[in-house]
């Protein structure tokens, strides 16, 4: 994986090497301008992977610097409004990623004013729609670490409706079910942490559910398998805190299976056969 990085950074560093040369023989190039602004993500895509977050940081920064100017001189552009708002997110994330939960709010703020903005110019763009729900969950990861368990409620809800109604429109798009199911899982979390287990156990379950539809149409999907192993797994714990240990046990072997699938698959995924490892011990444990 680290050869694989290695690699990739060098193929960006040559082609932003090359967009910068170009954009500085002709600055007034806006489309230049912004390939070189996508270099500059592209780079901190993979800082981010490699977990270098300051370098990552600073070709976000790179990238942001470039996108708010091309944004600021054509504001009508909705791809450029669009690209600042992937920016914002991506120093989000960063700053998410180092522990800085207050820095992460407001650059996730930020995007979501960009989205929510191009959302309401064209509420029939599905993409743009679908933008302003991740912002939303960004925004309610960042208020659920920082234990404001009611703004995190408020932000998931938000995401959950419109991902709910762009799973509607499209019941057939499996990336769009799976924010569906993604959303009702962290409303699961949020209310599990408030104490509310009744409450967490509906959205698990109606999460568990679209999990169940998706990985039985591609029983060869690692990232389909997956969440079902993390869904049987909240449920699980869910029903170990309630003292229903043979409910807990059905659903950790539920989670142990999903996970003996992909370990199968790709035995030299070591996060694979960590993640099997601590469910079984979870079912040695209530056993």
């Amino acid at each position: 994986a680290a050869g694989n990085l290695g690699a990739a950074r060098e193929r960006y560093e040559a082609g932003l090497a090359l967009r910068d040369r170009l954009a500085a023989m002709e600055p007034g190039n806006r489309q230049w301008q912004r390939d070189l602004s996508v270099s500059y993500s592209k780079l901190g895509d993979v800082e981010v992977a490699a977990r270098n977050l300051g370098a990552a940081r600073e070709h976000y920064e790179e990238g942001l610097a470039i996108a708010d100017r091309l944004a600021a001189m054509e504001p009508g552009n909705s791809e450029w409004q669009r690209d600042l708002s992937i920016s914002y997110n991506n120093l989000g994330d960063v700053e998410r990623a180092a522990g800085d939960l207050g820095t992460a709010r407001e650059h996730y703020e930020a995007g979501l004013a960009i989205r929510d903005r191009l959302a309401g110019m064209e509420p029939g763009n599905c993409r743009w729609q679908r933008d302003l729900s991740i912002s939303n969950t960004k925004l309610g990861d960042v208020e659920r670490a920082t234990g404001n368990l009611g703004a995190a409620r408020e932000r998931y809800e938000a995401g959950l409706a419109i991902a709910d109604r762009l799973a509607a429109m499209e019941p057939g798009n499996s990336e769009w079910q799976r924010d569906l199911s993604i959303s009702y899982n962290n409303l699961g979390d949020v209310e599990r942490a408030a104490g509310n287990l009744g409450a967490a156990r509906e959205r698990y379950e109606a999460g568990i559910a679209i999990g169940d539809r998706l990985a039985a149409l591609e029983a060869g999907n690692a990232l389909w398998q997956r969440d079902l192993w993390a869904g049987n797994g909240k449920l699980g714990q869910l029903a170990e805190a309630e003292s229903n240990i043979a409910l807990a046990l059905t659903h950790f072997r539920r989670a142990e299976a999903a996970m003996v699938a992909l370990v199968d698959a790709h035995p030299d995924h070591p996060g694979f056969a960590r993640d099997l490892g601590h469910v079984r011990a979870d079912i040695a444990r209530l056993s």
